[in-house]
């Protein structure tokens, strides 16, 4: 297609039907009362000349382009600031209107650069668009008087410049990052002819509290904000659709193109979870896509000591069949397995389990979300019979309690941290779950009612406090659960035990009693009330428990099954959700059904024509334990370095070291291929084919703006592999997967990429009963019939600070980078964050000799990592803090192998450690204790 250039409509639309008739130069339209007469009138097919308008922002009434006539009244009103009325006529084009028009558009003109033949903008700039509409031919004022043209351009963000000399002050870029960002980093200082867009009160883009979310860029309606990119490449000249590949928000975009290369990623207006909307890693970190770093042709070698050969596809591809039957037939059918990738499409997700399954002959296929959010497929399934979140991300917007236990939206999944920030700024009310103070707790007009920063491990005795009060003070709504729930009575004779109490766990969590029953009360009594939570609740020892908990108290207090409401997890990868959909688990089918359920296994031997072995198999940390003991020799990587990004690295490092045949499929030469004997080049999702599902169940089509750079897109590698292996599997194009898909998982079972082409996304399950998805979850029943209610007593980590270990680590995310790093290192995020560091707080840094910027060793019981400290009171005593971004830093060198009981999720979030300059020796050896044993 050509340059897709979506209508603007001049302001927000108005919610309601259309009841309201006015006439728009003699053509009549109804409208929803409230509705602008711009945005009237550009519904009868009038577009009134506007700058300071755009329908992604409230009426501002600043350019003065807008005026029109309303017979009845004086004046010439501002259409973007003034409703229409029944009966209203309006002319939007008279001899005095294109007057008063030429007058201002003159006076605009009179203070910027006439370069439109070489500006950066020309052809997409509205200034100039507007000079032709109003009919401006000459300008009568010249440069003699005070202008802004000498200005000084502001180069310092690495994606785009701001030139104020081109800068009309119509506030767009201001209101955007306020209104739509939430940021609120920009600001109008001065008055009159001083007014000026100014980064807050600093004078530099980076030196500002600007997030680099590209709102205001896209606000611009001229040259004044602009991307690098267009200004070294020129204006893009064409569109594809499709998907962001970083976090689980799942951003639609506009990839723009000019001839074959890639301009700029502009977010889609219509896409169904952003509506608009980026961050800077979906909008501007895109460029690892051409990174020089990418390895382009297969790789095989004998040894790992050995050094890299490039290879054929068809030989890289035998070689990998040939050793996989070689290893199968001297240790078993079950000594090899994969791991399917968080990062890749549904598609080329569903091909690898089913080459598993299939050409391999056993269920010993695994995902990343093992690490991460497995504990939510557990505990939502017990509780509410499906492994995903309740709602749609549109629904926090009828939210008036919102409670945030366990994630850090504005840095981990920022878009839909705007649209929370929105419905907070609107007046809903916020419960912070976190042990550290995350920005949410207080930001520019936003302050949490409650910040519940609890000991890191003790989510469980929170959650359980919080449903005592609700159900000993009578706040249990009882008539949900006696309609849609079951087993409520024992679980609330648990809950209500003493041992329960809020003050019976204030010294097990650190929060303080009258904390803990004032945020209770307000999320059973403020009306709507909606959880959303992150890795803090589920990468613990009770992750699953924490889960079912949540569970409990939404359905104790009725906040299931309308819009406002739910438990929603906030998903860390683009298809962490699709990963989990596609049968990546090794007890679980596509669609989340038990491999020993003979109905299901049926539905895939008759279409996969084998047998389907009825036991799960391998888990990934059983995988590394049967690699070291001997009995697992094989591993297909998709997309995750495991090295990186499991936890106690050294046992993942000599798992990988114990087999005879590791197989990477990625885009970089990453710390898993260190240890790999076969590296097969991946697909960026610019190159890519098929659908992401993200955090709401949302399926998106991810569509190629490229041909694939290695020659092969990574499904067609895997069926090659199937083949070679002796099991025939291959398709004609990812939609006959997807359609396959459809035939055998009833949730997908109305799914197909015409008809995703058609709606734009659809949000699982979709089917003949919802034929265009299901927003809300749960309305009238729960998937599993009845909601249950499960008892979850609080049991303590069995991570525990000694004397030698005095701290405890808990890690997290930062807003510029993303999971291990591998993509957005390899782009200009890298001048937001260089490196991991570690927040510590003044107390613990002064008592053990550190400043602020010193090297320092962090030392738990399985390994040892050197990063910098930087003092911080986010934690509270006793608590540290780092991000996972940095290879150099392996921050997983420390993390234990203690997980959840249900999923073995790591307890990423709970280890004991000791900091101590780095130049003094090992913080290990600071104290000569012994550790005293673990107790369960």
């Amino acid at each position: 297609m050509g340059l897709l250039k979506e209508p603007d409509l001049g302001t927000p639309a108005k919610p309601g039907l259309a009841t309201v008739t006015v006439e728009v130069d003699g053509m009549p339209v109804q409208v929803p009362e409230g509705t602008s007469i711009m945005r009237a009138a550009a519904l009868s097919g009038t577009e009134i000349p506007k700058l300071c308008a755009t329908d992604s922002l409230d009426a501002f009434g600043s350019c003065r382009l807008c005026l029109v006539e309303i017979d009845g009244r004086k004046g010439t009103p501002a259409s973007c600031t003034t409703p229409v009325a029944e009966g209203m006529k309006v002319r939007t084009q008279t001899p005095r209107l294109e007057k008063l028009r030429q007058g201002v558009m003159e006076l605009y003109i009179s203070d910027h650069p006439l370069d439109c033949l070489t500006c950066s903008a020309n052809g997409d700039c509205e200034l100039q668009d507007m000079s032709g509409v109003v009919g401006l031919r000459q300008v009568r004022y010249g440069y003699e008087g005070d202008n802004h043209l000498d200005l000084e351009k502001d180069t310092s963000n690495p994606y785009f410049d701001f030139d104020p000399s081109k800068c009309i002050v119509c506030s767009r870029c201001v209101r955007a990052c306020g209104e739509v960002q939430g940021t609120f980093a920009l600001t109008i200082s001065g008055r009159g002819f001083e007014s000026k867009v100014s980064p807050s009160a600093n004078d530099l883009f980076m030196d500002s509290e600007c997030v680099s979310c590209g709102a205001c860029v896209q606000a611009c309606p001229t040259a004044t904000l602009q991307e690098k990119s267009v200004v070294d490449l020129g204006m893009p000249n064409r569109t594809v659709l499709t998907t962001c590949a970083y976090c689980g928000v799942g951003c639609s975009f506009k990839a723009e193109l000019r001839g074959d290369e890639l301009v700029r990623m502009v977010p889609y207006k219509d896409g169904g979870a952003n509506e608009g909307h980026s961050c800077v890693k979906g909008r501007f970190a895109f460029g690892y896509a051409t990174h020089p770093d990418r390895q382009l042709k297969p790789m095989v070698r004998e040894r790992i000591t050995d050094p890299w050969r490039e290879v054929d596809w068809e030989t890289a591809i035998n070689h990998v069949a040939e050793r996989m039957k070689d290893i199968q037939a001297r240790h078993g059918v079950g000594a090899i397995g994969g791991i399917t990738s968080s990062r890749c499409t549904n598609e080329e997700v569903y091909v690898v389990q089913k080459m598993v399954r299939a050409a391999f002959g056993n269920n010993n296929v695994d995902t990343c979300a093992r690490v991460c959010h497995s504990p939510t497929g557990y505990g939502l399934k017990q509780t509410f019979g499906t492994s995903a979140g309740t709602q749609d991300f549109k629904s926090v917007a009828q939210s008036d309690v919102i409670m945030v236990i366990g994630a850090n939206p504005t840095d981990g999944h920022p878009v839909f941290a705007s649209r929370m920030k929105r419905r907070l700024r609107e007046g809903a009310r916020l419960i912070v779950v976190d042990p550290r103070r995350i920005d949410l707790v207080r930001s520019p007009h936003i302050k949490a009612d409650h910040h519940l920063q609890l000991a890191p491990g003790t989510n469980v005795a929170v959650v359980n406090a919080m449903a005592h009060v609700v159900v000993t003070e009578g706040l249990v709504d009882m008539s949900f659960v006696d309609s849609r729930c079951e087993d409520f009575d024992a679980w609330a004779e648990f809950i209500a035990r003493p041992e329960n109490s809020p003050e019976a766990v204030a010294e097990i969590t650190g929060v303080p009693a009258a904390d803990l029953r004032a945020a209770a009360r307000l999320y059973a009594t403020g009306g709507n009330a909606a959880i959303y939570y992150g890795l803090g609740v589920t990468e613990h020892s009770q992750g699953s428990t924490m889960v079912m908990g949540m569970a409990n108290l939404a359905m104790a207090t009725g906040n299931i099954g309308r819009e406002g409401v739910g438990v929603n997890p906030l998903r860390g990868q683009n298809n962490v959700q699709g990963s989990c959909d596609m049968g990546s688990f090794p007890h679980e089918l596509p669609g989340y059904r038990h491999v020993s359920d003979d109905a299901v296994r049926e539905v895939f031997e008759t279409l996969w024509e084998r047998p389907i072995v009825p036991e799960p198999g391998l888990r990934i940390p059983n995988m590394f334990d049967a690699a070291v003991d001997g009995s697992f020799r094989g591993l297909f990587v998709q997309g995750e370095d495991i090295a990186q990004s499991d936890p106690n690295t050294q046992h993942v490092t000599a798992a990988l070291e114990a087999m005879e045949l590791v197989v990477v499929q990625d885009l970089f030469l990453n710390e898993t291929a260190k240890f790999a004997h076969v590296f097969l080049p991946g697909t960026s999702f610019l190159e890519k084919d098929g659908t992401f599902t993200n955090a709401e169940r949302r399926i998106n089509r991810v569509r190629p703006v490229m041909a694939p750079k290695t020659g092969m897109h990574e499904w067609q590698i895997v069926c090659e592999i199937a083949r070679a292996m002796g099991y025939p599997m291959s398709y004609p194009h990812p939609r006959e997967i997807m359609a396959e898909i459809a035939a055998t998982t009833p949730t997908f079972a109305g799914v197909s990429f015409d008809k995703l082409d058609k709606l734009g996304s659809v949000q699982w399950p979709c089917n003949d009963s919802a034929p265009e998805g299901t927003p809300t979850m749960h309305v009238d029943a729960f998937v599993r019939g009845k909601g249950r209610f499960v008892q979850t007593p609080f049991v303590p980590t069995r991570e525990r600070s000694t004397r030698k270990y005095p701290l405890i680590l808990t890690t997290g995310r930062i807003l510029s980078q993303y999971n291990v790093g591998a993509q957005t290192r390899r782009t200009a995020n890298v001048a937001w964050h260089k490196e991991d560091v570690l927040e510590i707080h003044p107390h613990d840094a002064e008592v053990r000799g550190i400043g602020d910027g010193d090297e320092v060793t962090l030392a738990s019981r399985v390994g040892t990592t050197s990063l910098r400290a930087v003092l911080s009171d986010r934690m509270p005593v006793g608590v540290v803090y780092t991000t996972f971004h940095h290879p150099v830093t392996g921050a997983n060198v420390v993390t234990t192998e203690n997980s959840d009981w249900a999923t073995n999720c790591p307890e990423y979030k709970v280890t004991a450690v000791q900091v101590g300059l780095r130049h003094s020796g090992s913080a290990a050896e600071q104290e000569s204790e012994e550790e005293p044993a673990l107790v369960d």
